[in-house]
């Protein structure tokens, strides 16, 4: 995702306001660690789940030791695991590292002040190893 410029008074937590960073994963162990700390950093109120997709790498082991809550979908396919997560999670707004966890907070201030129901950022790939 290419970065948007945060400016003074891009979006700010209210009182209240819960943020959830859900990220679904499937053998994404070289990179989920990073991912987590970055938006770990751009975000420092939000819970970061990770959503393991049955990887067969230590995705999920990597994850919660950055600090991600982890939780799994066996179900295989990124379809049943975004349609998990959604069923699990009530908040008020890829573990591949191709989104710019720096630009989080530019997009949720357009989605609230703009009264969006959601934003998308386009990705790019930049890891090897992703």
């Amino acid at each position: 995702m290419k970065a948007i410029a945060v400016r003074v008074g891009d979006w700010q937590p209210h009182a209240g306001q819960r943020v959830a960073v859900l990220v679904p994963c499937f053998n994404e162990e070289a990179t989920i660690g990073n991912v987590v700390a970055d938006f770990r950093a751009a975000l420092p109120g939000a819970t970061i789940y990770v959503y393991d997709n049955n990887s067969a790498d230590r995705t999920g082991d990597v994850a919660r030791a950055a600090g991600a809550l982890v939780r799994r979908e066996r179900h295989q396919g990124k379809g049943n695991v975004v349609r998990r997560m959604f069923a699990d999670i009530d908040a008020d707004l890829d573990g591949d590292a191709t989104y710019d966890a720096a630009s989080a907070r530019a997009m949720i201030a357009r989605l609230t002040e703009e009264r969006l129901d959601m934003v998308v950022g386009a990705r790019v790939g930049q890891d090897e190893a992703a």
